[in-house]
């Protein structure tokens, strides 16, 4: 990546934090329903037919209410899997922003974008350097937020994640063909 582009993407991480942040701090002050962090642990399954099986990921996101209908949520993650005969290792930290619709309290459904940072370790038999690679992703997904108690609950997530070509030019998928899916359950902590 050429210093130009990395310096215009890390410009557009820098409005977008700074978009994300002034959007919590103004919403966080609505006294209807409040910020919650959600801890959570899943699985990840690539859609690679050279990939490993399913396997565990870890991450945690602060969702936040715009308007009575509408949530935003900002999320880091890491998952890891091995391909082949399990040593080629990628390791990823996806860094994402979403939208939600409401259209009841409990149930969710939107998409977003993220960020994601991977690595591949190759073995030391074969003649590749390890690399890692920051990409653009699209997330489409929904969920379910089941209250247990006051100011606690169980968050349910599905998404299926499509990595970009160009990461400068995001295109919504026009064709059902997710690079790899997700699932997690969290627990939804109301601030």
């Amino acid at each position: 990546m050429s210093d130009m582009k990395r310096r215009g993407f890390g410009a557009r991480q820098l409005v977008g934090a700074l978009l994300l942040a002034t959007v919590a701090c103004a919403s966080a002050g609505s006294a209807r329903a409040a910020v919650e962090l959600i801890p959570s642990l899943g699985i990840t399954k690539s859609t690679d037919g050279s990939a490993g099986d399913a396997q565990t990921s870890g991450g945690i996101a602060v969702r936040f209410p715009l308007v009575p209908f509408l949530k935003a949520e900002g999320g880091i993650g890491y998952r890891q899997e091995s391909f082949g005969s399990e040593e080629t290792k990628l390791r990823q930290w996806p860094i994402t922003t979403s939208l939600w619709l409401t259209p009841i309290p409990m149930l969710y459904a939107g998409g977003g974008v993220g960020w994601y940072r991977t690595t591949i370790d190759y073995p030391s038999s074969v003649p590749y350097k390890d690399s890692t690679t920051l990409e653009t992703g699209v997330h489409l997904g929904g969920g379910l937020n089941v209250p247990i108690a006051p100011h606690l609950g169980l968050d349910f997530n599905g998404r299926y994640i499509f990595m970009q070509k160009d990461n400068n030019n995001i295109q919504v998928p026009t064709t059902f063909n997710p690079n790899f899916w997700t699932t997690s359950i969290g627990l939804a902590i109301s601030l």
